[in-house]
Order: C-alpha cells, then structure tokens, then sequence
C-alpha cells in the first residue's frame, strides 16, 4: 500500500481548516491581538531564541506558540516563533496557523548534520531543494521525491549573506521525521547523489507553503557530521551557534526589506 492510505489524499477536502480553529480562538477569546507582521523567522534551537531575547529589545506575544516574539526595531514588522518542538508535525502545525493568520513570508532557520566530509561544522547553508523522506508533506502535494522553496526568497537570502560577507553554499538537504532511523545504507546513498545534509523540517515546510501559495525559505547551519559514517555532533559548538546568528541577521534584512 502506498503513502498516503488513500490515494490521492493531496487533492480531498479536509474535513475542518486553520481558520476553523483560528474561528475557534476567537470565540474562546484567544485570538492573537497584535498586528500582522510582514515575516516570520522560525526557530527550533534554544540558543538561538536566547540569543535574540539577550540582544534585541522584544515584546512578548501570545498565541500560536509559546516562544513567540515581535522584535521592537521593526515596528513588529518582524516577528520570531520559538519554543513550539521540532520536527515537520509540529512545524507544519504553526505553519498552518500563521499563514491562515495573514502571514505571507517565512524563513525557517534550524541546524543539520553534514553527510559530505567537505562540509563542517559551522558551515551555512542555503536550501534548493529538501528530499521528502517525511510523512506531513505528503497529505499537501502529490508524491515526488523533492520539494521546493520560493525561488524569489531564497535569492533574496542569498544577495543578504553576500552582504554581510558571509560564505555560504547552495544544496540539497534530506528531510526525516525518524532521526534515529538513519541508516548508514541511505547516507551512503544521499552521499552519492551529492546531498548536503540531513534535518527534520525543510520538506514538509516547502509543501506546505507551494500548497497554501506563500513564500518560503530555508537556511542551515551545520551541527553534527554523519559523513564518517558515526555520529559526531557538535550542537554546543561556537561555530554552530555562530552560524545561527549569522542567518539570524540575513533573515532579518530580508524579511524587514520584502
């Protein structure tokens, strides 16, 4: 039996939708009260949410999620989604829920492990494309093996690292929702075909956003190494966190210019 159970399940109606539940808040008078921003950073790590709480002036939101917060100089143009999980199910989930919000740009910034022994720690990396070894995106777009970020976004990330002077690369990442399920097989296979790295968001993220017809791109910053064939993680590393702050800052130029 193929995935998902019902064929075609990417072209049925759902049974209830993101405004329905946003419906819901309204009536229980929980409905977000600030204003639409222009862009939304996603945020998985920890560090890097503290990062912005210590070094920007910000103004905590409710709703949505809990590490949710408008950043003050932008005029809550500008607003950064922490604190949520990780993972497509739970990403997929805010993602859903912002968008029937009004939000129309996204940029979604997380870690990865590097499957090439070229790529390091620290490293940054610009997502072209995310294979779909997920299950979230399928019940948005019709099976393939790969999906996509805005095009119009992702260039725009990328003239912003060349302005800060920033070395980066353009690739191809993995996307699995099983992290302890990657089997030396595939990364010897992912290795072959050239790509990059491994992570848990981008795919699903991609499908949902060309589904719901808004922009979306995807930065990384190298955490760990599977290119040897063991794990070697390096999540508490400088570099890694370094290169959060540094997408940090090209994400925001972006979003705040767009």
């Amino acid at each position: 039996m193929g995935f998902p159970n019902l064929k075609d399940k990417h072209e049925r109606t759902p049974l209830f939708t993101p405004k329905e539940y946003l419906f819901y808040l309204k009536k229980r008078k929980r409905y977000p009260k600030f204003i639409v921003p222009r862009g939304l950073i996603i945020c998985y790590q920890s560090g890097l949410l503290e990062h912005i709480l210590e070094n920007h002036r910000t103004t905590k939101l409710s709703g949505f999620c809990r590490g949710l917060y408008s950043l003050d100089e932008t005029d809550g143009k500008v607003i950064v989604a922490g604190n949520f999980g990780i993972g497509a199910p739970a990403a997929v989930t805010i993602l859903e829920e912002f968008i029937a919000f009004g939000i129309k740009r996204f940029i979604s910034i997380g870690t990865a492990g590097t499957l090439q022994k070229k790529i390091k720690v620290g490293d940054l990396m610009v997502c072209e494309k995310a294979i779909r070894d997920e299950g979230t995106s399928y019940h948005y777009i019709k099976p393939s093996k790969y999906a996509y970020p805005s095009k119009k976004l992702t260039g725009e990330i990328m003239d912003a690292l060349e302005v800060l002077d920033q070395k980066y690369f353009a690739g191809v990442t993995w996307t699995i929702d099983a992290p302890y399920r990657e089997t030396i097989a595939e990364i010897k296979q992912y290795q072959k075909e050239g790509v990059a790295t491994v992570e848990m968001e981008a795919s699903a993220l991609f499908a949902v956003a060309e589904y719901r017809h808004v922009q979306l791109a995807a930065m990384l910053t190298v955490s760990d190494s599977l290119a040897e064939l063991e794990w070697r993680p390096e999540f508490h590393s400088k570099k890694t966190g370094e290169g959060l702050e540094v997408l940090y800052k090209a994400a925001l130029s972006v979003l705040l210019e767009g």
